[in-house]
């Protein structure tokens, strides 16, 4: 659901500025999302699996409604044609199980305002650096021929192929976290360290569901913002490498859909604001801040459900 959910906006800008044939650009953006954890690491599983609670005062259930709650909730937007964040349902679901399991206690404050704090500014600094890049760019091209389209369709085969390994260095770590926090709980690890298999499998999932593709989430982030030129999504999907590159490396958790999301919006704004759409940027900020809550209230009630049914 990861996969499904966040390539949709890596490729959207590649299909809709018609860089790129739709499936030639999910299957590309797939073996660059395998490959990114294994390239640029997995820091981002350490802030995951032992940022926000302690191992050894939660147990599987609270570990499986937290997953599954964000799995539900990532289903249900995407298929309104909403991107949501995958990244905010996973940390909502966690807290929501962990207080109905564990209690409050239980949340380590520091780490979760820690992780909280980069996956709220990062939207703000993607529509900055989008704004920034796209009028640095229009003023190196300012005298160039109309052939530089050209040019700007062929380099974004570079440009997403960066994406997608970032990308994955980022939110496949964070499935890595939660599945070596359950062997930690099930005592088949005694430190938190990431298996090997457990990185190829994370990584072998985010890859799967990228090449599936979610066509109404590519619609969305594609078109329904403004009509997206070749000069847009170069500058789109560089800004946005930039920054998710950048917090994988530190071990942030960004929001992949938040940044790309920013990142047109702050292009747009660069060209003329009145050319974004921002109602639909209103709708989208929407199923953003009803992400984490929505997806703790659902873990809550998967706990219940689930510590009856295991006990």
């Amino acid at each position: 659901m990861n996969g499904l959910n966040d390539s949709s906006g890596i490729v959207a800008t590649m299909i809709s500025s018609r860089a790129m044939a739709p499936r030639a650009a999910l299957t590309m953006t797939a073996v660059a999302e395998f490959l990114g954890p294994f390239i640029f690491g997995i820091a981002v599983a350490q802030t995951i699996g032992k940022g926000i609670v302690s191992a050894d005062v939660i147990n599987t259930q609270v570990i499986l409604a937290a997953m599954l709650s964000a799995v539900l909730w990532i289903f249900f937007t995407s298929s309104l044609g909403l991107p949501s964040s995958s990244s905010h349902a996973l940390i909502g679901g966690l807290i929501g199980a962990v207080a109905m399991g564990a209690g409050w206690q239980a949340i380590q404050v520091a780490g979760l305002e820690k992780i909280l704090i980069f996956l709220f500014v990062s939207p703000v600094i993607a529509f900055g650096i989008g704004f920034i890049i796209l009028k640095i760019v229009v003023k190196i091209c300012q005298d160039a021929s109309p052939r530089i389209n050209q040019t700007f369709k062929r380099i974004q085969i570079f440009t997403v192929i960066v994406m997608g390994l970032s990308h994955s260095s980022n939110d496949a770590p964070k499935t890595m976290g939660m599945i070596t926090l359950a062997l930690i709980t099930e005592k088949y690890l005694n430190a938190f360290v990431v298996p090997v298999w457990v990185i190829f499998i994370a990584a072998l999932a985010v890859a799967a569901g990228t090449a599936v593709g979610g066509q109404k989430l590519i619609r969305t982030v594609g078109r329904k913002f403004y009509k997206i030129e070749p000069i847009d999504a170069f500058c789109t999907q560089l800004s946005s490498a930039v920054v998710v590159l950048t917090a994988s490396l530190t071990g942030g958790p960004v929001s992949t859909s938040h940044v790309i999301s920013s990142t047109i919006m702050g292009i747009g704004a660069a060209e003329r604001p009145n050319k974004v759409r921002w109602g639909v940027a209103r709708e989208i900020a929407t199923a953003w801040l009803l992400t984490i809550p929505s997806a703790a209230l659902i873990a809550a009630g998967l706990y219940w459900v689930i510590s009856r049914i295991i006990p």
